[in-house]
């Protein structure tokens, strides 16, 4: 059964192992989070044992058997069985049942989506999400990176356009003007998590900008014409 090791570190259960959740469970272990991993196909699990001696074959996702991995010591539980709408409705009330502390589910589906929020699931749609941030970044060539964590809650890496450099951070006033939200500055010399209104922007620097869906597209746009401009 599975146990938290350390105190101080965010333990993940990952049940699914197809593209999806194979990759994730991949890009956790190999930032060294302590994980679990479940799924039917014993090949998958065997081959995520080289990273995990927590990995399991689990071929019923029932809450007994959910309980006998010890994925309810788990800080987070990502559900990547969106192809099966029905098993992946069932094992995320199992795990919101048992008390997992979070609990997040893939969806294929608007439908599937607004049933896993209501289990009380934080919902990821990877197809989407994939088809917007691959939009933003044909979209402006200074958009270096994007991840969707919500439609409220995206994170994107911008390259500063040669219109901007020379300006502060408050005559930019990106909050008002766009609803995003400077988080972070990135330059050869270090990151500025601590941005100052007085700052004014470098030749290379890159800003790491929060906002909404709606908001990104307005940056995205904004950008766009301060590149041309």
């Amino acid at each position: 059964m599975f146990g938290k090791q350390k105190k101080d570190s965010r333990t993940y259960g990952i049940i699914g192992l197809g593209r999806f959740g194979y990759a994730l469970a991949s890009e956790l272990a190999e930032a060294g989070a302590e994980l679990l991993v479940i799924d039917r196909d014993e090949e998958k699990v065997r081959e995520l044992r080289d990273v995990t001696e927590n990995a399991y074959v689990v071929k019923n996702l029932d809450k007994k058997s959910l309980l006998e991995t010890g994925i309810k010591n788990c800080d987070v539980a990502v559900v990547c069985i969106g192809e099966q709408m029905g098993t992946s409705i069932l094992t995320t009330l199992h795990l919101v049942s048992i008390g997992v502390p979070t609990v997040i589910a893939k969806a294929n589906s608007a439908e599937h989506g607004e049933i896993l929020e209501r289990l009380g699931a934080e919902v990821v749609y990877p197809e989407r999400d994939m088809a917007v941030r691959l939009a933003l970044r044909l979209e402006s060539s200074r958009i270096l990176d994007f991840v969707q964590l919500s439609k409220k809650i995206n994170i994107t890496k911008v390259a500063v356009p040669d219109s901007m450099v020379g300006q502060s951070i408050k005559s930019l006033n990106l909050r008002s003007k766009l609803g995003v939200n400077i988080i972070a500055i990135e330059n050869k010399e270090s990151v500025m998590e601590d941005v100052r209104p007085e700052y004014e922007l470098r030749q290379n620097d890159i800003l790491y900008i929060s906002g909404s869906e709606e908001g990104m597209l307005h940056l995205t746009d904004w950008i766009e014409k301060e590149k041309n401009s």
